[in-house]
């Protein structure tokens, strides 16, 4: 995911070897030959490129022929993630997270698509997750201070009702309602 820290490092743990190939039931399905571990490694390899959206497609239907697999589903939703699909994510990043919640990746992971798709409140419960697990790696701490102060000034906006100055949809001061017609504006102008 773009989310991580700044040398471009994955956070994930190092010792986790069996989370890097597809969960199989047997050995055999497991070799290179496979279709399912050949879309899984070219998914990632389009992933590492750069090519997000790609990467989901392949990685989508590996994820149908193994939907267990929480390496697969790894790959899928950091996918997602990068082709903007958050709610997509936060689904796959989710079943992760029901079925193992202490991986402080996919709680990460959560946190991150619930922030994009407009949840703060939620995204600050699995960051503050994440984050508690691995007090070690900063991307986890600045991505939960991030979304707190989100919280904050909604927190703020909402405290100051209609007394303070109204903001944009992109941040900017909107004018102040004097009564007048919009359109009003627009034939003063020399438009009408």
């Amino acid at each position: 995911m773009s989310e991580g820290p700044a040398d471009g490092q994955d956070s994930r743990r190092e010792q986790e070897p069996a989370r890097h190939a597809p969960e199989t039931a047997g050995d055999s399905r497991a070799e290179p030959g496979h279709d399912t571990y050949d879309l899984y490694r070219r998914g990632l390899d389009l992933l590492r490129r750069g090519s997000a959206a790609a990467a989901a497609q392949l990685l989508e239907r590996a994820a149908a022929a193994e939907p267990n697999s929480r390496s697969i589903l790894e790959a899928l939703a950091r996918a997602q993630f990068d082709a903007r699909r958050y709610a997509a994510a936060a689904g796959n990043f989710r079943r992760i997270v029901e079925a193992s919640p202490s991986d402080d990746y996919a709680q990460f992971g959560l946190g991150l698509a619930l922030a994009r798709t407009g949840d703060p409140r939620a995204a600050a419960e699995h960051l503050a997750l994440a984050a508690a697990m691995r007090p070690d790696l900063r991307h986890y701490a600045d991505a939960l201070r991030g979304v707190r102060a989100t919280l904050r000034a909604r927190a703020h906006e909402r405290a100051e009702g209609g007394m303070g100055r109204r903001v944009g949809p992109r941040g900017e001061p909107e004018a102040e309602d004097k009564g007048e017609n919009p359109d009003d504006s627009e034939r003063m102008s020399g438009d009408a």
